[in-house]
C-alpha cells in the first residue's frame, strides 16, 4: 500500500513513463540525486514537490491524495467493460493505437531530450 509521497511519486513517475533521468534531468539533478527523493533518503520539499507536479502535469494536492488502487480498479473496470463489448472492436483498436502514439510521442521526447544532453 503506498503510504508515504515519495512512493507515489514513483507511482505515478512510472505511471507517466518517465525515467528518474528524465525527471532529474528536467529538475537540474543527478538521477542519484532525484533517486535519493523518491526513496525518502532526502527530504521532500514543498518546493520539490512542486517543481515535480510540473514535469508530471499533475496537481500536487493530487499528488499527496494519489492512491494506486484507484488507478488499478479503473483499469480492471475498463477490461471488464472491453470484455462485455468484445464485439466492439474497432473502438479497442483506436484505443490502442492512442495508447501507441502517446508512448511514441513520449519516446521521441526522451530521444530529444538525451540528444541535447550529449552535444
Amino acid at each position: 500500500m503506498i503510504d508515504n509521497t515519495e512512493q507515489k511519486l514513483k507511482q505515478l513517475r512510472e505511471l507517466k513513463n518517465y525515467t528518474q533521468e528524465f525527471v532529474a534531468a528536467q529538475m537540474g539533478l543527478t538521477t542519484r540525486a532525484y533517486s535519493k527523493i523518491e526513496s525518502g533518503d532526502t527530504k521532500l520539499t514543498i518546493n520539490r514537490l512542486n517543481e515535480i507536479s510540473k514535469i508530471l502535469e499533475i496537481d500536487p494536492i493530487s499528488i499527496l491524495e494519489f492512491d494506486h488502487n484507484h488507478v488499478f480498479n479503473a483499469c480492471t473496470k475498463d477490461d471488464e467493460d472491453e470484455i462485455v463489448e468484445e464485439n466492439n472492436e474497432p473502438r479497442l483498436t483506436k484505443k490502442l493505437i492512442d495508447q501507441y502514439e502517446q508512448r511514441i510521442q513520449h519516446l521521441e521526447g526522451e530521444v530529444f531530450f538525451l540528444r541535447n544532453l550529449i552535444k
